[in-house]
């Protein structure tokens, strides 16, 4: 039985023998109390996990940021064009130097509880995010901004110094280390949102829970059953005008068949289609396709031997035909070895360690491993799901087949997983990366030595100024030939990952949900969905 058959059949009979668990399941979302209210609009949808934080400063997974951006508002949104234009800030100003930039609020917004959202709310929460003691992955994001770097790194004790201030309750000032053409596109980033400082101080740990959080979105936190769902409910006081949807049910699904045979069964509105079951639905009216500014790769831990040796990071690197993943995951798929997407600025689909299995064991003997001799075994670490297992047990097989290596497999739960990474990734671990803001400085600068969201346990002085330098550029033709050299450097050179491909979006929605635009940002934007049930 070939690996796509196979979980073919896995899948089919997975289907059959949970499927009074899954009744149960969504039997379970019919108890009493506010959402068995028949006469509420309900969208329902599934997330696949926890979400680790709400702590917008914290956060750095897409389950806890789809629910953070239907819950918050920033300066700054996301048109159907992916091009950043107003919400909370009503317009914004560069100075002349392109080094100041000054955002003009609008007067009427307020918190759940009733108080207007100031630019001090904005101000506080920058500075919460680079403070040291918040321990912010993200908090490289505004390393731009004037002395936010000294700051963060603590050679700069004074906050009142970091380049962000509030003139008014109006008027947010941002004074930036250098010009930044794509600033107004990471305002509207969820680490950028406004905070209270008055609720995190005043319920520390716990400001998050739904009794104490305080939000300016379409939609508030109404109720959060831990590993089981999320309750978001209309937000009556938005500045937009109250959502369409009185509520959001969002359940903790892991299992991709339980979503989808929750969809079948009428309990969910939207599903994300399972690689295997994607041929099957194709032709569904229900079913959307689009490619995705989200790239999937397998990072290693440059600081562990052998991965310490760039021959062997290379050898890897060259040994898996990438063109075998969209026959396996069936969705589209971009096999890639460069690391900045299709459809973004910057991508060059000629850089990279394309595969050359001949080039792969003589880069391997060169490390002195010859026929894979004498290599240690070692286990591909993930995150538990069935498109990371699929692509996992592809790359085991390319990597025994052609370098004759001994590789085991590691699934892990979402939250152990980020652990693990933060305290001692593993030696070959599956990360992906979506961008946050279309630009490349967005997936470049991910691997400098600054960034919190960097587990490669890799730096490169020549990289951190190529992406410094990209950042600046105005010029299209200079800014590619840094982005090409940076790319160069990071996949071939130094092979500090693998990049494998890029993702695309394969769903089902249901008929009578509308007002759902889908990006290639993958932005789960909810305030305009409407239901014609």
């Amino acid at each position: 039985m070939n690996l796509v058959s196979g979980h073919i059949a896995l899948w089919r009979a997975g289907r059959v023998a949970v499927l009074g668990a899954f009744l149960a399941f969504a039997a379970a979302g019919c108890s009493n109390g506010p959402e068995s209210d028949a006469t509420a609009r309900t969208l329902r949808l599934a997330i696949h996990s926890e979400p680790p934080t709400l702590d917008w400063s914290l956060a750095t997974d897409n389950v806890s940021f789809d629910v953070l951006t239907n819950i918050m508002e920033g300066l700054t949104q996301y048109n159907e064009n992916l091009e950043p234009v107003p919400a909370i800030a009503h317009r914004w100003q560069f100075s002349n130097d392109g080094k100041t930039l000054t955002y003009y609020l609008r007067d009427d917004v307020v918190w759940t509880d009733g108080k207007p959202v100031t630019a001090h709310d904005f101000e506080y929460a920058w500075k919460r995010l680079l403070n040291p003691a918040t321990a912010a992955e993200y908090a490289y994001f505004l390393f731009d901004v004037k002395n936010a770097h000294a700051y963060n790194s603590g050679q700069l004790k004074n906050p009142d110094q970091v380049g962000v201030r509030a003139l008014s309750d109006t008027v947010l000032e941002v004074q930036l280390e250098r010009p930044v053409i794509y600033f107004p596109s990471i305002t509207t980033f969820m680490v950028t949102f406004p905070m209270r400082r008055d609720i995190v101080e005043r319920h520390g740990d716990r400001w998050t829970d739904p009794q104490h959080i305080v939000t300016n979105g379409a939609f508030t936190l109404h109720e959060w059953q831990h590993e089981y769902k999320l309750i978001l409910k209309a937000n009556d006081r938005f500045y937009e005008g109250r959502p369409q949807v009185d509520r959001v049910l969002l359940y903790v699904v892991r299992e991709p068949t339980t979503e989808l045979t929750l969809y079948e069964t009428g309990e969910l509105d939207m599903v994300e289609l399972p690689p295997v079951a994607i041929p099957h639905y194709r032709s569904s009216p229900e079913y959307r396709n689009l490619p995705l500014l989200r790239g999937y790769y397998y990072g290693f831990n440059n600081g562990k031997a052998p991965f310490d040796d760039a021959r062997v990071r290379r050898a890897l690197a060259h040994a898996i035909d990438r063109k075998q993943i969209p026959v396996i995951l069936k969705g589209g798929e971009l096999p890639t070895a460069s690391w900045i997407p299709k459809g973004m600025f910057g991508y060059n689909p000629d850089i990279g360690p394309h595969f050359d299995a001949e080039k792969a064991r003589r880069l391997l003997a060169e490390a002195g491993f010859p026929g894979g001799k004498g290599f240690p075994p070692f286990a591909i670490a993930y995150n538990t799901d069935a498109t990371n297992k699929l692509i996992a047990e592809f790359v085991q097989a390319q990597w025994r087949k052609h370098l004759d290596l001994e590789v085991s497999l590691e699934s892990m739960e979402w939250k152990v997983f980020l652990s693990r990474l933060r305290l001692d990734p593993p030696p070959v671990y599956r990360l992906g990366w979506g961008a946050d803001f279309p630009d490349p400085d967005n997936f470049m600068n991910l691997f400098t030595s600054t960034s919190g969201n960097n587990h490669l346990n890799w730096a490169n002085p020549r990289y951190d100024a190529l992406i410094a330098r990209g950042a600046a550029e105005r010029d299209p033709q200079k800014r590619q030939a840094i982005y090409d050299t940076a790319q160069t450097l990071l996949t071939e050179t130094d092979a500090a990952l693998v990049s494998l491909f890029g993702l695309t979006h394969n769903v089902l929605v249901k008929p009578d949900v509308k007002g759902l635009h889908l990006n290639a940002m993958e932005l789960l934007y909810l305030k305009r969905v409407r239901l014609e049930k």
